[in-house]
């Protein structure tokens, strides 16, 4: 009478579900979490730079200007989880080369292009994400991606 353990998978994902829940953006919540050898190397989530004010306390610029998902993703005051997971790493000298991106979503094409330089190898997302060129970049640079299912077991 054993007790069914979650995969590493399922593990990482639900891991990067709760680092959303840090989120301070008004239209998603986006978890990363970089893992080698089942090791958890850093973790982010969406939000504006540290000391600085959030979407969630002055409202979005881009909801205000009705800029669609992937589209001028500049116009915003956030860091994609992916971005500041990759900085947390930097910043505490963590290598990351190697890593597979465990990540609520599916990344964009800047995080991506970012993700590729730093070597990480895998994603394993959930939520797909409108970047046709994202995909096309992620195929090209030879990286594995897995969709997990939000509410699978596996």
């Amino acid at each position: 009478m054993g007790i069914k353990r979650k995969s590493w998978d399922r593990y990482f994902i639900d891991i990067a579900w709760l680092v959303s829940e840090r989120s301070t953006c008004l239209r998603r919540h986006v978890g990363a979490v970089l893992v080698r050898n089942k090791r958890i190397l850093c973790t982010g989530y969406n939000g504006a730079p540290s000391g600085m004010k959030h979407c969630l306390d002055i409202g979005c610029l881009r909801e205000k200007l009705g800029i669609p998902p992937s589209e001028r993703i500049e116009i915003c005051r956030g860091i994609h989880a992916e971005q500041n997971a990759l900085v947390q790493a930097a910043a505490f000298g963590i290598g990351v080369s190697g890593a597979t991106l465990y990540c609520t979503h599916e990344p964009c094409v800047t995080c991506t292009k970012m993700l590729i330089n730093a070597g990480i190898r895998k994603f394993v997302v959930v939520e797909p994400y409108p970047d046709e060129l994202a995909r096309q970049m992620v195929k090209e640079a030879g990286i594995e991606v897995k969709f997990l299912r939000k509410d699978s077991g596996d």
